[in-house]
């Protein structure tokens, strides 16, 4: 009998033993299969061309990963404004965004010669140009500053409109009071132009249009359509004077916590997440484009002798914010 109860306890031993180890088994199990979370900032609307390619983005990624990486969108400015997420992207608070390269450029000054005016051609110009070995280099610009570079999105082309007379040639700009934004580099474009720069907030332009306290302002189909512009300026010409992308990066803290076969499906993800953007950025460019035709706006394009009396007029804005950057632009021009 002792011998059978001591049997019984060896057998109850075991198999607490095996299914406290079981247990331990599965904990461990658990936590190296529990996801990691990461979080993309952007300050878009839900439904922005931006913001669609950055949930694609994280749908990419977690497929490749097999679920191990969840990418979280905060869209809205729900983190922030652009400048606020890159300062936190430089320490890891946040993971991924994507902004403009306007508040970038405090980062990494040499992303300004991307915003020159009259710099491109067309956009097929420029996309020769960003996804080269140009294009590149400026995406390893912002590597200094603690970001690292993924791919580049669409913003389309800025051109004038105006309430008061068509612009077909050069002179037609002259005297104009035209809204600009708060840059400097803006200001000295418009006014070697002819025109009067006058900076003030975007939430302002429709009404000053409207009170003629401006003639006009300048910016991309998209944004002339949303803020209904057009209702009050109601000329629109194809100038193209700035055409400037956006970049998506990561975060160089969150980056080096990654394999480096997760760090190839990110760049991968990112890389087709652009071409998405690109895509719904064209059709949305398409909508908007026809939707102020039909609402009575008046489009021109400039002939391309004319246009060269633009490109011409920026002479000394090459020279004041191109300085030092005299091989690249010569070789972002030369580009074919």
């Amino acid at each position: 009998m002792k011998k059978l109860l001591s049997a019984l306890c060896i057998v109850l031993a075991s198999g607490l033993a095996f299914a406290n180890g079981s247990k331990d088994a599965a904990k461990a199990q658990t936590a190296s299969s529990k996801a990691m979370v990461l979080r993309y900032a952007e300050n878009q609307p839900q439904d922005y061309p931006t913001t669609k390619a950055a949930y694609e983005f994280a749908k990419m990624v977690e497929a490749k990963t097999n679920g191990r990486i969840k990418i979280e969108v905060y869209y809205g400015a729900q983190l922030g404004d652009e400048k606020s997420v890159i300062e936190q992207l430089q320490f890891g608070a946040i993971d991924f965004t994507r902004v403009s390269l306007s508040p970038l450029a405090e980062f990494s000054k040499s992303l300004n010669v991307l915003q020159l005016p009259y710099l491109y051609r067309d956009s097929t110009h420029m996309w020769k140009v960003l996804e080269g070995p140009i294009g590149d280099q400026f995406l390893k610009s912002v590597e200094a500053s603690g970001l690292i570079g993924l791919s580049w999105f669409d913003a389309g082309a800025r051109n004038f409109y105006n309430s008061v007379r068509p612009i077909k040639t050069l002179a037609d700009l002259k005297g104009l009071k035209i809204r600009v934004q708060e840059s400097q580099q803006m200001m000295d474009m418009v006014q070697a132009l002819g025109a009067n720069p006058t900076p003030m907030a975007y939430g302002e332009v429709y009404s000053a249009l409207q009170t003629h306290v401006i003639d006009g302002a300048e910016n991309n189909w998209p944004s002339y359509e949303s803020t209904s512009h057009y209702e009050v300026a109601k000329y629109f010409v194809l100038d193209e004077h700035t055409r400037v992308p956006e970049m998506q990066m990561v975060s160089a803290v969150t980056w080096k916590k990654l394999s480096p076969e997760d760090q190839k499906i990110i760049k991968e993800s990112a890389l087709e997440s652009a071409k998405i953007e690109r895509k719904l950025w064209a059709e949305k460019e398409g909508a908007s484009e026809a939707k102020v035709k039909a609402g009575g706006s008046v489009v021109t394009e400039l002939l391309p002798g004319e246009k060269q009396k633009f490109q011409d007029a920026m002479a000394p804005l090459y020279t004041k914010y191109g300085a030092g950057y005299e091989d690249i632009i010569a070789k972002i021009q030369a580009t074919k």
